[in-house]
């Protein structure tokens, strides 16, 4: 059945959502995006693969996945050779681009698909259904200003193949992603700002854990950090919860601490008990993350995965609002860090975490006069 005899028979907007898989915060900053489209009676189709795939499915277990293959990015060990590393990597992402635009049109006829959200994945746009793009970095940071305004230029030229685009952020001048997502030109499609947002609620919760690491990021670098803590959790006096990162499962040796509890992966509801029930967070600065803790306005540590420049630029620029301190990777004292954050003023902002409903409601209300009139959507 293809979506024009779909949408005849009145059956429920059927919206295809699918993240990128550098690290998981694409995958769980879409969680409420996905809650509220279906509080909002879509029916949502999922599309991912491995450890994305993994914990989206532990999110949505009723819910339709479908396999795409993800970008499969990795990070070198030395921070010296990131860029290198990236640029050989450039033609397998182009081939995924080109790749996941044909799956679109074929995942489109076949499901009956009405809409996509594609959070990141420059490939999933098509000219016969309304398509959005969601990045909080429309100013994309790389330390020169030459690639970054090539770069910059490469993405534009994609986001503006789709119907809009939406940035998890506030357009007023105290936002969160800084410079990344107030870029001096916008693209030529419509942008919307959705807001701060995150899967957790607050509640009250007793303190159990003094200390809780979350890891997390591409590979080598997130088992780098790993074996960092873990050193470092040896000597640890107080109670830490350790969060590996890894949906997928895997095995691990157990610290000489009996006060450490590790996980491979926590749900979201457990993670959000934990993050609550911990007096300091320790993790990436990863900007689903800094949503999360910002939202629930919890005391955290910052340590930005190295040479990844967005996450680089996004702990200095916090640390200098005073929000979050900032340490280097290749500096990481546990006890620096637990030195540091004693004195630091952590001032977070004041959140309004109902506006991305908003956008979404505006979406699905298009949605709709697309059904009855068959015009091309135009996203306010």
């Amino acid at each position: 059945m293809d979506a024009e005899n779909f949408n005849k028979f009145g059956y429920k907007k059927r919206v295809l959502v699918a993240p990128l898989d550098w690290g998981l915060g694409h995958a769980t900053r879409c969680i409420p995006i996905i809650q509220e489209l279906i509080l909002q009676n879509c029916e949502v189709i999922i599309a991912a693969a491995g450890p994305t795939k993994t914990l989206l499915q532990q999110e949505f277990p009723q819910n339709k996945f479908l396999h795409l293959k993800g970008y499969g990015v990795r990070y070198s060990h030395k921070k010296l050779w990131l860029p290198f590393t990236l640029l050989l990597q450039i033609p397998k992402l182009l081939n995924c681009i080109h790749y996941e635009h044909r799956w679109l049109g074929k995942a489109i006829k076949e499901y009956a698909i009405n809409a996509v959200i594609s959070d990141n994945r420059l490939g999933l746009y098509h000219p016969s259904v309304p398509c959005i793009y969601i990045t909080h970095q429309l100013n994309i940071k790389t330390g020169n200003r030459l690639t970054q305004w090539f770069l910059q230029i490469i993405h534009y030229n994609y986001i503006n193949k789709y119907s809009g685009c939406w940035v998890p952020d506030t357009k007023e001048d105290n936002n969160l992603a800084g410079a990344l997502s107030q870029p001096r030109h916008m693209p030529r499609v419509t942008v919307q700002y959705m807001g701060l947002f995150s899967r957790f609620v607050k509640m009250d919760q007793e303190i159990r854990y003094d200390l809780t690491v979350i890891l997390s990021g591409p590979e080598p670098q997130r088992s780098v950090l790993e074996k960092l803590v873990m050193e470092s959790l040896r000597l640890f006096e107080g109670k830490c919860l350790l969060v590996r990162g890894l949906p997928d499962n895997s095995t691990m040796q157990q610290p000489n601490n009996a006060s450490v509890e590790i996980h491979d992966h926590l749900s979201a509801l457990e993670l959000n008990k934990a993050i609550q029930q911990s007096r300091l967070i320790i993790s990436r600065s990863g900007y689903t993350t800094l949503m999360d803790l910002v939202c629930l306005q919890q005391r955290a540590a910052l340590i930005p995965t190295p040479g990844q420049t967005e996450q680089e630029y996004l702990a200095s620029h916090l640390d200098n609002k005073g929000i979050f301190p900032c340490l280097k990777q290749n500096e990481f004292s546990l006890q620096g860090i637990l030195n540091k954050t004693s004195e630091f003023p952590f001032l977070f902002p004041g959140v309004n975490r109902e506006a991305y409903k908003s956008v979404i409601g505006c979406f699905i209300r298009d949605l709709e006069m697309v059904k009855r009139t068959g015009k091309e959507i135009r996203v306010r």
